[in-house]
């Protein structure tokens, strides 16, 4: 096997992904997704803790989250930043829907990969909390357009997964966003 070679991160995620679908998460071995992806298990180990992390490491994520809310206006109010931060995250990921509804059936398919998404999120919402507090923002004020805003990114995300003719994520997390003005604005 070669010492490096370029994308060996994205190597992983995608012969995991395979695996996983293959063979389901629990039979399927750091050794073997190393295997597929043409690398040892060491460099499995300097990328991933465990063969969990495939599906949920958080730190692009959590950077993305911190940079976008950094980005923001300073005249933005607290939802207003919160609202742009998710749509920053929906067109991240826009073009990695195929991915997406992989990574989702094998979490559908194990009730502890279900569990371990749902942490993912209350991290995700106490990360977005996190860089609202830095901004000034109150804490009550931060942790409700943390939540809200990730409410609205889950919601729009299952509709984008569900449905093969539904608008992209960006369009979606601006409708829930719309929504949820007219919902409160009641």
């Amino acid at each position: 096997m070669a010492r490096w070679e370029p994308n060996a991160r994205g190597r992983l995620e995608e012969a995991a992904l395979d695996l996983f679908g293959e063979r389901g998460f629990e039979q399927t071995t750091v050794a073997a997704i190393a295997e597929r992806a043409g690398l040892t298990e060491r460099t499995f180990f300097r990328h991933f803790s465990d063969k969990r992390e495939v599906l949920f490491g958080s730190e692009p994520m959590s950077s993305a989250i911190a940079e976008s809310v950094a980005a923001a206006p300073e005249s933005a109010s607290p939802f207003e930043v919160t609202a742009a931060t998710i749509a920053d995250l929906a067109e991240a990921l826009e073009g990695r829907r195929e991915r997406a509804l992989r990574r989702r059936a094998v979490i559908a398919a194990n009730p502890e990969l279900q569990e371990r998404e749902l942490v993912k999120l209350a991290h995700m919402a106490a990360g977005l909390a996190a860089a609202l507090r830095e901004r000034g923002v109150p804490d009550l004020a931060a942790a409700l357009a943390a939540e809200t805003g990730l409410a609205v990114f889950r919601v729009a995300f299952e509709q984008w997964v569900n449905g093969p003719d539904t608008p992209g994520l960006p369009a979606l997390i601006r409708s829930g966003i719309d929504e949820l003005r007219n919902i409160t604005a009641e």
